[in-house]
């Protein structure tokens, strides 16, 4: 096998390890939550990037503080801003916790 071959199956192996990732990550977010809870967070917690009280918020997402796959409520105290690689980082976090409880 030449090089060019290795680093084709380096590059595909990396690109399956993200999609399981993502696909992880997409399976958590099946949990339903409750928009209108999320957009009275933002009317009374604004955007702190913008401050503003409804709408896209850069570089910020809302974030539930006990992943709901643990049990957390959907509700407006178990809410909070990250950032988004804050947030990337939790969701890593929460997944390994609720992959860990008992079903």
């Amino acid at each position: 096998m030449d090089r060019k071959s290795k680093a084709w199956t380096k590059e595909k192996l990396a690109l399956i390890a993200i999609a399981a990732c993502v696909l992880s990550m997409e399976a958590s977010a099946k949990i339903p939550r409750n928009s209108e809870v999320l957009r009275e967070f933002q009317r009374q917690t604004p955007c702190p990037a913008t401050q503003s009280t409804s709408g896209p918020c850069p570089g910020w997402q809302i974030d539930h503080i006990e992943p709901l796959c643990a049990g957390g409520a959907d509700r407006l105290e178990n809410l909070q801003w990250l950032t988004v690689q804050e947030h990337k980082w939790k969701t890593r976090t929460d997944v390994r916790v609720c992959r860990s409880l008992p079903k």
